[in-house]
């Protein structure tokens, strides 16, 4: 039989838990609308430069890729997660 004290501090832990969930639901709304940003059209000059293309150096990238195949004995698939080991 369940006395009142339990069923009381099972109500408790209830109530706790779901605003435990509450919380962290709000936190990770917070967080994912943090990142969104209008950007003003004087503002797009800077950002669309030669200098902010990630493809900007293919020296670099033609290192990088060398460096990547000779550690990895792996080429190409710079988009794809996992190792040349086949262990995704």
């Amino acid at each position: 039989m369940i006395t009142s004290s339990r069923r009381f501090s099972s109500s408790r832990f209830r109530i706790a838990r779901r605003s435990a969930a509450g919380l962290c639901l709000l936190a990770g709304v917070a967080l994912l609308s943090a990142g969104c940003a209008g950007v003003r059209p004087w503002e797009r000059g800077p950002l669309s430069d030669y200098i902010m293309r990630p493809d900007r150096d293919t020296l670099a990238d033609g290192l990088y890729e060398h460096v990547y195949f000779t550690r990895e004995a792996a080429a190409g698939g710079r988009g794809v997660g996992g190792g040349g080991c086949g262990c995704n």
